[in-house]
């Protein structure tokens, strides 16, 4: 089978396509490890969630924002369209308009495009200019003001041509529709709208659509997310695509940064155990006993990450369920002390599981030095559970991270479970660890001058493990 056969079979969509929320911009991949910033008050802003649709022309990507825009009527929405950011043509260009390639990456002002996402990601206003397609300027008509939303649509034929622009969004769809449909959909829309005869419309379309389609849209939609065939009449995509924006919307802002990082819905009864085992008064038996519970959810949310194969059994009645069967290749991870008061909840949800040791010294403010490690032989065969029930600075988490790499564990067959987590230590380890999985129940608010989390709950396994009572006993008798 010849190569361009191949490229065709790749290119046919008969469904919705998810290849996973790509995460394009996280930076270079290193195990070096980040300074955290001290500012007690410095938190993540908020950010719009930002979702960009791609497709030839006419393919149905404004049907598709529409669908979008009318499903998210309770959200903050708003659209910015790629064909607003076209160059003011000179005079020479405007003499020969009817030649010039406006499906080529040069016709759109980018530099202009990526000043207005940037300000609207950062809470600020922006003029989007009204380009004139009879003029082909952009100071003709007036501008349209945009404020600060929740989500952020940003349409176009080229969007995902530039990295940078790619860059800025946490969602990618690519409006996938049969070329002859899209010929058909431009001829009636030229000739009806713009009074345009078929000639000309053929004429432009075989100089300047189709060759820009293949030269550089269509190569475009391998950064999709998502591949929506037949556009705005795949309803079925379009109501999974909106399941996942609601998801995201729902989740704290660095669930919208990081696909890799998942934190347990809140409840009243999560939010009470955290209370009380936050309270400097709390009993050391009150603060083992809320903690066990926090982290057996933790753990039960992790375990639901791992992968699982279909299995059938027969049940009393005689009849026969299709389930699930459990991944058997596990084993859990705890870095000392701390993690270790994570281990009797996954024994009691993994019966008979190996669990390793991993002892890391702090030096100073930031150095980290191994001390000591224990590990199944067999840990590079397993997925593994990483216990450790504070995530600060994130240090010690990529000096266990690093050591399970090492040891032959592939970097996304861990997952890292917390109880809580600092911004400062989830964008140091979804950075350099992209394919490992965080699971968390509460984010905080950031580290303070020292390094401690914050508002946090103190120093976790003299807490837990009563370190500090046993101290004070000591020296009480001496």
């Amino acid at each position: 089978m010849g190569s361009k056969s191949v490229e065709d079979l790749l290119e046919v969509s008969t469904g919705v396509h998810f290849s996973g929320f790509h995460l394009d911009d996280l930076e270079p991949r290193s195990l070096g490890v980040e300074q955290p910033t001290t500012s007690a008050a410095e938190s993540v802003p908020k950010q719009p969630f930002v979702i960009g649709v791609a497709g030839g022309a006419a393919s149905g990507k404004t049907t598709v924002c529409d669908m979008i825009i009318e499903q998210l009527h309770d959200q903050r929405v708003v659209l910015v369209n790629q064909d607003s950011f076209y160059h003011n043509l000179t005079e020479e260009e405007l003499m020969r308009a009817h030649d010039y390639n406006f499906d080529h990456p040069d016709a759109f002002d980018t530099e202009q495009l990526l000043d207005c996402m940037e300000k609207l990601r950062h809470g600020q206003a922006v003029d989007i200019p009204h380009y004139d397609l009879k003029s082909y300027k952009n100071y003709i008509m007036p501008s349209r003001k945009v404020n600060p939303s929740d989500v952020i649509i940003l349409e176009g034929i080229l969007i995902f041509h530039d990295p940078r622009v790619r860059e800025l969004m946490n969602m990618k769809i690519f409006v996938d529709t049969d070329a002859d449909v899209r010929l058909a959909r431009r001829i009636r829309r030229d000739t009806i709208e713009k009074g345009r005869d078929i000639r000309t419309v053929l004429d432009q379309y075989s100089k300047f659509v189709k060759p820009a389609f293949d030269d550089f849209i269509l190569p475009t939609k391998k950064y999709a997310d998502i591949i929506i065939p037949r556009g705005g009449d795949n309803n079925v995509a379009v109501d999974l695509i909106m399941q996942h924006i609601r998801t995201k919307l729902g989740q704290h802002d660095l669930c919208k940064i990081y696909s890799n990082l998942y934190v347990i819905q809140s409840t009243f009864q999560i939010r009470g155990m955290h209370t009380l085992i936050r309270d400097a008064k709390t009993t050391k038996h009150d603060f083992v006993f809320y903690s066990d519970r926090l982290i057996r959810l933790v753990v039960e949310h992790g375990l639901g990450h791992l992968p699982f194969t279909e299995k059938q059994v027969t049940t009393p009645t005689g009849s026969v369920y299709t389930g699930v069967d459990f991944c058997k290749r596990l084993c859990g991870v705890s870095i000392i002390r701390s993690g270790e008061s994570m281990e009797n909840a996954l024994r009691a949800c993994c019966k008979g599981i190996k669990i390793g040791k991993i002892l890391i010294h702090r030096e100073g403010d930031n150095g980290q030095q191994l001390i000591y490690e224990k590990l199944p032989n067999d840990i590079s065969d397993r997925h593994v559970l990483l216990l450790d029930p504070i995530l600060g600075t994130g240090n010690s988490a990529v000096q266990a991270i690093s050591l399970l790499i090492r040891k032959g564990v592939p970097e996304c067959n861990i997952i890292f479970l917390n109880l809580i987590s600092a911004p400062q230590g989830v964008h140091v380890v979804c950075k350099s660890f992209p394919r490992l999985k965080i699971v968390t129940s509460e984010i905080e608010n950031g580290l303070n001058e020292d390094y401690r989390v914050i508002p946090g709950m103190g120093e976790y396994g003299d807490r837990y493990f009563g370190t500090d009572d046993d101290e004070q006993n000591v020296i009480s008798q001496i």
